[in-house]
């Protein structure tokens, strides 16, 4: 029997610290679970952006020699495919507004290289150093060109 006299306990209302730590737990786990099979994937997604931008650099090169009856020149690089190098032996056949609006980078940041003449047995070399951002590597931080 309860005494009238002492005041009665309420139960507060809430969420006991077990309850909580619990849920974090949970969520913690929940989102090792999602980011395990979501990081292959984006380096996944990256290399086919790679090996799209080498590709489309590619089809420009190729316009390029196609107009001006050579491949643009070591020194100048992708930038010809923006603004027509010095020295070239008919200037009219460039396209005044480019080949390539602007130059994209990888998708790890770094601008796209290119190797004329070619060292992998093409005519050129567009390629990205990959993820490690240096030549050569392995997975993740292989490089990816055309010859590819």
């Amino acid at each position: 029997m309860r005494n009238p006299s002492l005041p009665s306990r309420s139960r507060s209302t809430g969420f006991t610290l077990v309850e909580v730590m619990v849920v974090v737990v949970i969520i913690g786990l929940l989102a090792t679970v999602v980011m395990i099979n979501v990081m292959p994937s984006q380096d996944r997604a990256m290399a086919e952006k790679a090996r799209a931008d080498i590709s489309v650099l590619e089809q420009a090169i190729e316009t390029y020699r196609l107009e001006n009856l050579a491949y643009p020149p070591q020194q100048d690089g992708l930038n010809a495919l923006l603004r027509p190098p010095a020295g070239l032996a008919r200037p009219e056949r460039y396209r005044h507004d480019g080949y390539v609006r602007r130059l994209p980078e990888d998708p790890w940041g770094n601008p796209y290289e290119y190797r004329y003449p070619g060292s992998r047995g093409g005519a050129f070399d567009v390629f990205s150093y990959g993820s490690d951002g240096s030549e050569g590597g392995e997975g993740d931080a292989a490089d990816i060109g055309n010859w590819n």
